[in-house]
């Protein structure tokens, strides 16, 4: 099975458009039979997953809500009393679910242009400078990467430490995975990372993107989500509404979605050179992880499609 699976991932990889001179590597597991893991290209070392990132920064914030430590009721007011007045009306569960209406910041382009790096005070300083939202919270679904750095604020304050030592402790050591970490900087990848596109605005900011990991730590994060071993999966893959009661197809750092008839739940991440994929289908008992250094990020969906679609078939 094992050998199967393998060759029939390295079918995938290169139907979906992947040549000899690029790096990808997936991860695979159906069933109770071990994870898969094919690699193509060039090997690569622990590298930056983007916005995968939010579903753990989720995490974080559902073991504070299950500890009573914070109220995703509560004002964004009520934790960074610095931002603006319109902090007062945005909610934290419209922060995690995308509705409070936040202007977007630190957009990788404009930061690109001036050669600034994406660092949380960046993030924060150009929220603050907006004097309005785009939106009413709770009327409209708007991917804002700045609600998740604004979450990643939040734990830290309640938790009295920082962010990345409150993921490290509560999450990834218990967890077993030791090669994934946030990386605040000041230096642009973790010792011994595989580098994200040269001269991108680097390290990446907290709370949104800023995890780097490895295809197996991140196996096994799904693992632990399919297990329920940290007490928080039903509230990550609750599934987020408007206020009117519009339901959205996104609950806490994940989307909750259906393919084929069965529950998918799936999130990507994009970042200057590199796009990754990690889903998990629990009617199956499977998931899937791909990492590929390329920031087409078409030909990443595509490949984790398919690699979803053969799980579903098996």
């Amino acid at each position: 099975m094992d050998r199967e699976m393998s060759e029939r991932a390295g079918a995938l990889i290169e139907a979906a458009g992947y040549g000899g001179g690029d790096r990808v590597v997936v991860g695979l597991r159906h069933g109770d039979t071990p994870p898969v893991y094919v690699s193509h290209g060039e090997p690569f070392t622990t590298a930056c997953v983007a916005s995968v990132s939010k579903q753990i920064t989720a995490a974080c914030v559902a073991l504070l809500a299950r500890q009573g430590k914070i109220d995703v009721e509560s004002a964004l007011a009520d934790w960074m009393p610095e931002l603006p007045a319109w902090a007062a009306t945005v909610r934290v569960r419209h922060l995690i679910h995308h509705t409070g209406g936040l202007p977007e910041a630190g957009e990788f382009f404009a930061l690109k242009r001036a050669g600034r790096d994406r660092t949380v005070p960046g993030m924060l300083a150009e929220l603050g400078g907006h004097e309005k939202l785009e939106s009413p919270p709770g009327t409209v679904f708007g991917y804002r990467n700045a609600g998740y750095t604004c979450l990643s604020v939040i734990v830290e304050r309640i938790a009295g430490e920082p962010f990345p030592d409150f993921a490290r402790s509560r999450l990834f050591e218990p967890l077993g995975m030791t090669a994934t970490r946030y990386w605040p900087g000041p230096e642009p990848f973790p010792p011994g990372a595989t580098p994200t596109e040269l001269g991108s605005p680097a390290p990446l900011s907290l709370g949104d993107c800023g995890v780097w990991s490895t295809a197996a730590d991140l196996m096994r994060w799904n693992e632990a989500l399919a297990n329920d071993e940290l007490g928080v999966s039903d509230l990550l893959h609750t599934a987020g509404r408007l206020d009117d009661g519009t339901p959205l197809p996104y609950g806490w750092g994940v989307d909750v979605l259906t393919r084929a008839g069965f529950p998918l739940h799936r999130h990507g991440g994009l970042w200057a050179g590199l796009s990754a994929q990690v889903a998990r289908l629990p009617a199956q008992r499977a998931a899937m992880v791909v990492i590929a250094l390329d920031h087409t990020e078409a030909r990443t969906q595509k490949l984790a499609d398919s690699l979803i679609d053969e799980l579903i078939a098996r």
